[in-house]
This record gives C-alpha cells, sequence and structure tokens, in this order.
C-alpha cells in the first residue's frame, strides 16, 4: 500500500511542478515578449489548475498510508503554492525517508532507508 502511495504522491508531486514552470514560461511569453498572444497561458493555466487539484487531493489520501504527522501534511500542500515547490518537497520527503510509509516492510514499500534495527526486527 505505501509503495503505491509514494508512487502516486511522486508522480504528482513532479506533474504540478512542471505545470507550474509550464505556466510560468508561458506568463513570460505572453507579458515579456509580446502582448499581441496569450503565450498559452489559459491552456497552461488550465492544466496548471487541474494537476495542482489532483496533486492536493493526491496529498490528502496518501498522508495516512505514509504515516505523516499533520506538520508533514501542512508542508507538503504549501509546498503546492510557490513554483517548483512540490518537486522538492518530494526530494525531500524520500531523503528523509517519509515517503517510506510504517508498512514498507511487509506490504513492499520502497524500503530505501531502512535501519538495521527495523531489518533486524523484520
Amino acid at each position: 500500500m505505501s509503495s503505491k502511495a509514494a508512487l502516486v504522491f511522486r508522480v504528482a508531486a513532479v506533474a504540478e511542478a512542471f505545470s507550474w514552470a509550464g505556466l510560468v514560461i508561458g506568463m513570460i511569453l505572453k507579458y515579456g515578449f509580446s502582448a499581441s498572444h496569450e503565450g498559452g497561458v489559459p491552456v497552461l493555466g488550465m492544466v496548471h489548475g487541474v494537476i495542482f487539484i489532483c496533486y492536493v487531493l493526491v496529498t490528502l489520501a496518501v498522508f495516512r498510508p505514509l504515516g505523516w504527522k499533520p506538520k508533514t501534511l501542512v508542508l507538503a500542500l504549501l509546498a503546492s503554492i510557490p513554483p517548483l515547490f512540490t518537486w522538492w518537497f518530494e526530494k525531500w520527503a524520500l531523503r528523509t525517508g517519509r515517503l517510506d510509509g510504517p508498512e514498507r516492510l511487509t506490504s513492499g514499500g520502497t524500503g530505501l532507508f531502512v535501519r538495521e534495527a527495523e531489518t533486524a526486527a523484520a
């Protein structure tokens, strides 16, 4: 369960970051170079909005299977506001073991950050 939750979260986080980047590039094209065309902002804005909502829903759905504390959940949700912070949060969560849920050893979780004591106990 936790490995699927981690995978879905990672995909949503990276997709949200890329959609933010696409929207920023579209806004630069629209407002920075020429105001005569939209620069893809309406389409990129809609795509980013849909992916943003998906990220929020996925984050709310996976925080329990991944064993996140409320503080981690709030950080994950706040990371969706500045551009590219969801990607940073995903990398931080992976590095600190927050994408290895409590069931990681029994249900085939990512298990990237397993301590010796946990391995011996399993």
